[in-house]
C-alpha cells in the first residue's frame, strides 16, 4: 500500500453486464482516475477479464502490483469467478469484508460477494446492488428501506446496519419485453422512447397503478385502446406504460416493506431516477436521494479498506 496522498493505491471496478467502470483510488480514498467502458460482461466473456482489466489500468498508469477490488457481474456464475453469494441475514461491512480473491493473477484482484435469500417462497438474488448499499450513507442504526431502480429493481430492507431482506421487480425489463414483443408496439412505435420528467401521462398512469395496488395487467391493453380510440401518440404511450409498470412497482414494494420504514432511500442516477422520485411523491414517501455512481463507488472504497487494500476502518460490521 502507498502512503504518499494522490498515489494511486487500489483499483475500484464496477463491472456489469455490458459497461465497465475503474476508479484508481488513494490511500485516502480520492478519486485520481477515472475509465468507462462497453466491454462489460458479454465482452469480456470472449476476450478474457485479465485482459480487458490489465487494458484499461495500462491506459490510466496503474502501478503492476495495484490490488484491484470488484463488484458485479464479473463474479456472477458466467464471469470471472463465482463469488458465493452470502446469505441474508448479513451485515453489509461482513459482505464487503467476504470479497473472493481471483487465483493465478500477479496483482490482488478481488471480487465483492452478491447476496442470496433462501427463503422458500421468496428466493432472490442480487449482484453489485449489494455495494451500491453500503456506499449509500445509511445510518448504522434503525430501519430503512433502499429503492435501486433499474432492469431488474432492488428493494432492500436493511435494520441496525444489516440487510434483513430484499425482493426484485423486473420494471426495466417489463417495459422493454412489451415494448417491443407484446401487442403494444404497435402503440409505442418501433423506435426506443425515452420517457421526459413531467410529462402528464407518466403522472397519471403512476397513480392509477397506485390507487388499485400495483394490479397492472388489467390496464396494460388500456394503452393500445387509447391510441386507437383516442389518438395517445406514441411517446405518450411510453409514459403511460413507465408510468403504470413504476406505480406498480411501489405500490407493491411498499405493501410487503413499508412497515416502520420512516423513508425510502432512492439510490438512482440520471432520468431514471428522476421519474421514480416523482413517482414515489405521488406515492406520499418522503425520499432522500442517493447518486448511485457515487454510492458503487464509495462502496468499492469501503471494500478496499475491509479487504486490507487501503487504510481505514471501512463501515461498522
Amino acid at each position: 500500500m502507498n502512503s504518499a496522498s494522490n498515489v494511486p493505491s487500489v483499483a475500484a471496478v464496477d463491472w456489469g453486464t455490458t459497461r465497465l467502470r475503474v476508479w484508481l483510488v488513494d490511500e485516502a480514498g480520492s478519486v485520481l482516475a477515472e475509465r468507462r467502458g462497453d466491454d462489460g460482461l458479454i465482452t469480456a466473456q470472449a476476450a478474457g477479464f485479465s485482459t480487458i482489466l490489465e487494458g484499461h489500468l495500462a491506459a490510466m498508469g496503474a502501478p503492476e502490483a495495484m490490488p484491484v477490488i470488484i463488484c458485479g457481474m464479473a463474479g456472477s456464475r458466467q464471469g470471472w469467478l463465482e463469488a458465493p453469494y452470502v446469505s441474508v441475514p448479513a451485515p453489509i461491512g461482513a459482505i464487503l469484508a467476504g470479497a473472493a480473491r481471483v487465483p493465478g493473477q500477479r496483482r490482488d484482484i478481488r471480487i465483492v460477494p452478491g447476496l442470496a435469500q433462501r427463503q422458500v417462497d421468496a428466493p432472490d438474488v442480487m449482484r453489485g446492488e449489494e455495494t451500491q448499499l453500503a456506499g449509500a450513507g445509511l445510518p448504522a442504526k434503525g430501519r430503512h428501506l433502499v429503492c435501486m431502480p433499474g432492469t431488474h429493481s432492488k428493494w432492500v430492507l436493511v435494520e441496525d446496519g444489516a440487510v434483513a431482506g430484499f425482493g426484485t421487480w423486473p420494471t426495466g425489463e417489463l417495459f422493454s419485453v412489451l415494448a417491443a414483443h407484446s401487442i403494444l408496439r404497435h402503440s409505442l412505435g418501433e423506435q426506443p422512447k425515452h420517457v421526459a420528467p413531467g410529462n402528464p401521462f407518466f403522472q397519471r398512469w403512476c397513480e392509477i397503478a397506485l390507487a388499485e395496488g400495483g394490479d397492472v395487467t388489467s390496464r396494460l391493453f388500456s394503452i393500445r385502446a387509447a391510441g386507437l380510440l383516442q389518438d395517445l401518440k406514441p411517446d405518450d404511450a411510453a409514459a403511460c406504460l413507465s408510468g403504470l409498470l413504476i406505480g406498480g412497482e411501489i405500490a407493491s414494494a411498499s405493501r410487503r416493506y413499508r412497515k416502520g420504514a420512516a423513508s425510502i432511500v432512492l439510490v438512482a442516477s440520471g432520468a431514471l431516477g428522476t421519474l421514480y422520485t416523482e413517482a414515489l411523491g405521488f406515492a406520499g414517501l418522503a425520499v432522500r436521494a442517493v447518486d448511485a455512481d457515487e454510492a458503487v463507488r464509495a462502496g468499492l472504497i469501503e471494500a478496499a479498506r475491509k479487504n486490507g487494500m487501503i487504510a481505514g476502518s471501512g463501515v461498522a460490521a
